[in-house]
């Protein structure tokens, strides 16, 4: 019977919190920015509520942090800045998921398709060129100011990302991998389905790191050029009565809107490509 010697033996794999609950120190040693990001928003909020206090500036040009949390605690009990968020999360995610779906569809086809690649693709550069603040009051006039014209705002801005990404990563398949496909005598669909596909698949997770980003910022534009209800149309209203403070609380609402579906998108991809690093992940 073999003896398999302590040292040989796999280590025990720890949580990130377990870690640091076993030795802070070295925890924050090997990831410093666990005290670097908390630390550097504690200096710039400090800095920030100092200068407006002892420079006297006007809360009408520059809201105190302090102000700006009263202005989202109060927002938040009365129930107002959560109605309208919810509506933008909608709007975004659903144009979020659009985008990725067409961008996914037309990226695998062009990229499978020289001719289609050749036709097709010039007028879809040419439509990302165009501004979609130009763009919104059309789709306001065509679609109303309801939800849809806001969902096909988002899922226009967040479309062009998920498209290049989708294209490089299949145009960026090992050579080695394809001649061995074809040794096997392996169908288009399965070069596609076993090599093709898994090796874009890390250029997706960025495309749509992007994408779910721009849709938001869509969402926004949308609802600044016509729009009932949401995030966009609640920072005019402020804008009229000049409540930066209310202002700002929608700003800190929609970035964290923003890092939410960031950090989803995360997860989702270390799951899904788990063989992958995501800080050796470069997108187009």
């Amino acid at each position: 019977m073999s003896v398999v010697d302590d040292a040989d033996a796999p280590a025990e794999r720890l949580s990130p919190l377990e870690e640091f609950r076993r030795a802070p120190g070295a925890f924050i040693g090997r990831r410093p920015h666990v005290a670097l990001v908390p630390l550097v928003l504690v200096v710039v909020v400090g800095a920030w509520e100092s200068i407006v206090r002892i420079w006297h500036i006007p809360e009408f040009l520059v809201p105190a942090p302090s102000a700006i949390g009263r202005a989202l605690v109060a927002g938040l009990t009365s129930r107002l800045y959560l109605e309208h968020f919810w509506i933008t999360f909608y709007e975004s995610l659903l144009g979020f998921l659009i985008a990725a779906a067409a961008g996914i569809a037309c990226g695998t086809i062009i990229a499978q398709f020289r001719v289609v690649e050749r036709t097709l693709y010039p007028y879809l550069v040419a439509l990302q060129t165009l501004p979609k603040i130009a763009i919104a009051p059309l789709l306001i006039v065509w679609l109303g100011f309801g939800l849809s014209s806001k969902v096909v705002i988002a899922a226009l801005v967040a479309f062009f990302p998920i498209l290049v990404n989708v294209i490089v990563g299949l145009k960026t398949v090992d050579a080695g991998k394809l001649d061995l496909m074809r040794s096997l005598d392996a169908s288009r669909w399965q070069t596609f389905r076993h090599v093709a596909f898994p090796n874009a698949l890390p250029f997706v997770f960025a495309g749509l790191d992007i994408a779910i980003v721009f849709s938001v910022l869509g969402a926004i534009v949308g609802e600044f050029v016509g729009s009932q209800r949401g995030l966009g149309n609640l920072i005019l209203q402020f804008h009229t009565s000049l409540d930066i403070a209310g202002m700002f609380a929608v700003l800190l609402l929609l970035a964290a809107l923003g890092v939410g579906l960031h950090l989803v998108i995360q997860v989702i991809q270390r799951r899904v490509i788990f063989w992958a690093q995501a800080d050796h992940v470069i997108g187009a």
